[in-house]
């Protein structure tokens, strides 16, 4: 099964740049050319890009390694999180905290917090407190909720990280850099592709473009799973001929 088609990458308008006043050169190597003020992305590169993600993905999977999806526009909210969710990865979709990587501690106490005011609130005892402890805990439990849900799980930090736009989530590529972890990104022919290990050239301010990179990702981390439970197989079938 194709991973990827031209046809399709060409219907979700991922070949579709922004402004060639906007352009970064070092995109040179990616884009087709002009049309209409804008930049037109090679398709051909997008493929090839995607189907290198894709696998990378699939390697991260049969080792149980975590993946951390990153996309705070607008337009990749709700992609990211449905995504991220469906394959069970950690995802930050509304804010990225400075420190979510480099602080990383700070977080997980704020994630134990989180987890004991729930605790609290699950109580019989609880609903004796006064209304000014149950408000000033709800409070509380939506600001950690609205900035942490996503890396609720994420007990370690991340072995790679995907982000939609590495241009407008600066402090989440910064903090990777620093921390050695690779990153993914899809591109937009306005921003440098060498923020990431491995640039996916397209159109960043589109819904079904971000959809379609997003999913051939998450279908790379499914067949990386599947290889990986295919693989165990035998030897769980050897051992049960003893």
């Amino acid at each position: 099964m194709a991973i990827v088609s031209l046809k399709e990458l060409l219907d979700s308008g991922i070949h579709f740049g922004t402004s060639t006043s906007l352009w970064h050169p070092r995109m040179a190597p990616y884009l087709y050319g002009k049309r209409g003020g804008i930049h037109i992305i090679d398709v051909r590169q997008t493929a090839k890009q995607l189907i290198h993600a894709h696998y990378y993905c699939a390697k991260l999977a049969r080792a149980n390694k975590t993946v951390l999806f990153v996309g705070t526009k607008r337009q990749a909210r709700d992609v990211i999180r449905d995504a991220a969710k469906a394959a069970g990865m950690p995802y930050v979709a509304e804010r990225w905290l400075g420190g979510t990587l480099t602080n990383f501690e700070t977080v997980r106490s704020a994630i134990r917090r989180l987890d004991a005011i729930e605790e609290r609130m699950n109580t019989a005892e609880y609903l004796r407190e006064s209304k000014k402890i149950q408000s000033r805990d709800a409070r509380e439990r939506r600001r950690i909720l609205r900035n942490l849900e996503g890396v609720r799980t994420m007990a370690k930090l991340p072995d790679a990280i995907f982000l939609v736009d590495p241009k407008h989530e600066e402090t989440a590529v910064d903090e990777a850099r620093r921390l050695g972890i690779p990153l993914l990104g899809l591109v937009d022919s306005d921003t440098d592709p060498t923020l990431v290990d491995l640039p996916i050239p397209g159109n960043d301010d589109g819904i079904r473009p971000i959809q379609l990179v997003v999913k051939a990702l998450v279908d790379g981390l499914a067949r990386g799973r599947s290889e990986q439970i295919t693989r165990s197989e035998p030897a769980a079938d050897q051992a049960a001929a003893k």
